[in-house]
């Protein structure tokens, strides 16, 4: 092909470009600030650069993966969470949704290039083989994951039940890179667990939002109930990645009686929505804690945020991830799919929980295994453990208010101080988290719905 064609043909491709996005470009045409001279003038440099590339480089070019490359790089710059599925991936996540796949049982996000764990899911090969939160994936297989796409990520790590994946990981203090092999399995579709800590109080702990959460959550709930009166209830969100909004809003509905549940705000009034509590079941009028953690992120905020914002319960813990964005999934005519960050979540008093959480009433910190990178010395017993939150990955948005606290954290009105150092849990430790006797954030809730039985609710 000659060079004045091959340049026509990159031009047209550059066009089609524009016009295959132009759904979305049409979508958000009252808000686009750029002119279309300043569209047509980025993409005649686009064009340009393509068609160098195809005549220039070592080796021969494919242009459709060129310019898949280019999308993935545009969507990758705008914030952690948006990202280009390939039709592949885009089914891998319908399956998803579904709640019927296997894999090994993490939350990941990228941080420096580099993919990291948010935390490993209660119950999953993952988590029975210690990976910890800020652990840093260098290779899945023989694949060095620097680069690599969210995505492609997840698609590596999924695969047939029963079949084995080796990851290779750093963690902060280890002098090498260690390989884990792991096992994949279903991941456990019902999340929720409960117990009876004491005669009169229950514990349920929510692993992850699911289609079933609120049922099981009710459920577990009712069958509590049948063992005698319930004085005080703990619900532990802590590790929670999130998941379904809609069961986050009826699990926050389940204790308040009237009012906002949570809100969000986009850049076009279609992203504007709010959830409203719903007067058409019995609350429950005990009192309530719930502890959250550094993994607490996304729908497990915004129970904490509701039930805090309407004084229907005590949040314990530790300040918690940070996500407070809404992704949109947006479908391809080429059965691909566009997963864009469109709007964030709100709390009822109007908190906007992206890049600064929740903060706990009352925080007691989480043990230093939980930490990304744990700098302590023995020597130095003020310097306090890192955690990874969302204000820590790269390129992730503001907060969205007049002033943008994402490096500021709320102080909180009460904070509980451990009596000694935090030793790191051992793998039997962490593997029993709800060890009263090791598990001070569990004791302290314990404690004070006792205290509340007993002085009175306040």
């Amino acid at each position: 092909m000659k060079s004045s064609t091959k340049r026509l043909v990159i031009r047209n491709i550059a066009v089609s470009l524009c016009v295959a996005t132009g759904s979305l470009l049409a979508w958000n045409y009252s808000t686009v600030t750029a002119t279309t001279q300043d569209v047509y003038e980025n993409l005649e440099a686009f064009s340009r650069v393509l068609n160098l590339v195809q005549e220039n480089y070592v080796e021969e070019v494919d242009s459709e993966k060129a310019i898949e490359g280019a999308i993935k790089g545009m969507l990758n710059s705008l914030d952690p969470h948006s990202s280009y599925m390939k039709p592949d991936d885009f089914k891998e996540l319908q399956v998803e949704t579904q709640g019927s796949f296997t894999g090994i049982g993490i939350e990941i996000t990228m941080k420096d290039n580099i993919l990291t764990v948010v935390s490993p899911i209660e119950g999953t090969p993952a988590f029975a083989k210690g990976l910890k939160a800020g652990d840093k994936i260098v290779k899945i297989g023989d694949e060095q994951t620097q680069d690599m796409s969210l995505m492609e990520a997840v698609k590596r790590l999924r695969g047939p039940k029963g079949s084995e994946v080796t990851i290779s990981i750093h963690r902060k203090g280890w002098p090498d890179i260690k390989e884990i092999t792991l096992i994949r399995d279903i991941i456990p579709i019902h999340s929720v667990k409960s117990r009876m800590l004491e005669p009169g109080y229950p514990y349920i702990r929510i692993i992850n939002f699911q289609a079933q959460t609120t049922a099981d959550f009710k459920k577990a709930l009712t069958d509590l109930e049948k063992e005698g009166k319930i004085k005080g209830l703990i619900v532990d969100l802590r590790n929670n990645p999130g998941g379904l909004l809609d069961q986050s809003v009826k699990i926050a509905d389940i204790f308040i009686d009237e009012g906002v549940v949570v809100s969000t705000k986009g850049r076009i009034k279609e992203q504007n929505s709010i959830f409203y509590a719903r007067d058409n079941s019995p609350k429950y009028k005990f009192p309530l804690v719930v502890l959250v953690n550094e993994g607490s992120a996304s729908a497990s905020e915004i129970v904490a945020g509701a039930l805090q914002d309407h004084k229907k319960a005590v949040i314990i813990g530790a300040q918690t991830f940070g996500k407070g964005s809404v992704q949109t999934i947006i479908p391809m005519d080429n059965g691909a799919g566009l997963r864009l960050t469109t709007a964030r979540y709100y709390t009822p008093s109007g908190r906007s929980i992206q890049a600064t959480g929740i903060t706990p009433d009352i925080v007691v910190p989480s043990p230093t295994s939980l930490s990304v990178e744990n700098d302590e010395k023995e020597d130095d017993q003020d310097k306090k453990p890192k955690y990874l939150r969302e204000k820590d990955l790269k390129h992730h948005i503001g907060n969205g208010l007049k002033e943008d606290v994402t490096q500021k954290e709320e102080k909180p009105k009460t904070e509980e101080k451990p009596k000694s150092k935090v030793k790191t849990q051992t793998t039997k430790e962490k593997s029993e988290p709800e060890d009263m006797s090791k598990d001070q954030q569990l004791n302290t809730a314990l404690t004070l719905l006792k205290g509340l039985n007993v002085f009175g609710k306040k």
